[in-house]
């Protein structure tokens, strides 16, 4: 199921803008703390489709009944691009497990390239809903990576694909490879480069959340 933040008109709108415009990404501080913002809103949509059970909550004057989330939850982004998205749904679902993966494009002289891993870390997915988040969703490469990567730490029950920008081949790639998955993003962009570039898309994340790192 495709969910996209865009189709409405809130404020989700405006921390998205943010990100896009080079007006603004010169601020690093912001441009975190808009992924920041966005992972909130996603945790939030998210939680609507948890499963829940009835609580009892003590107050000064008495007993409150609660609907409490009742899942085994497990946030898992890509290093190091996700890490503000990741930030803004561990905030909300703050009880949850933590998985990170270390993946990278490999590029080759003849402009292609590969998805390597180099590292994985991840609790125990039995029975959880997992909840993958990376910024952008180009071709789907290294989202298809990662998840093969957890498939050692158990099978979880449900899958929740999180991501800021989607490219419409991205779109199609997850609907086709998990088609029981959530995919959850704040906008498509139609068009992908040949070098598999989000257009207009925002850019590098992780450059521009962090600075720009050494290239090979």
């Amino acid at each position: 199921m495709i969910h996209n933040l865009s189709k409405d008109n809130t404020i989700a709108n405006q921390f998205l803008a943010q990100l896009r415009d080079v007006n603004y990404q010169n601020n690093k501080l912001l441009f975190r703390k808009n992924m920041e913002r966005l992972g909130n809103i996603f945790a939030y949509e998210i939680s609507k489709l948890l499963s829940y059970k009835e609580d009892d909550v003590e107050t000064p004057l008495g007993i409150a009944k609660s609907m409490i989330p009742d899942t085994k939850i497990i946030l898992c982004t890509i290093l190091r691009a996700g890490l503000p998205l990741h930030q803004g749904l561990l905030d909300y679902f703050d009880d949850a497990g933590n998985a990170f993966v270390a993946a990278y494009r490999k590029n080759h002289k003849d402009g292609s390239f590969e998805i390597s891993l180099e590292y994985v870390t991840c609790p125990d997915l039995n029975g959880a809903t997992l909840i993958l988040s990376d910024p952008m969703l180009a071709t789907g490469a290294s989202i298809q990576k990662t998840l093969e990567s957890l498939e050692e730490f158990g099978k979880y029950d449900q899958l929740h694909i999180v991501s800021i920008i989607a490219s419409s081949y991205g779109v199609k790639q997850m609907h086709r490879l998990f088609p029981k998955a959530h995919l959850w993003m704040a906008a498509e962009d139609e068009e992908l480069t040949a070098k598999s570039y989000i257009v207009p898309g925002l850019g590098d994340a992780g450059d521009l959340a962090f600075g720009k790192k050494l290239q090979e």
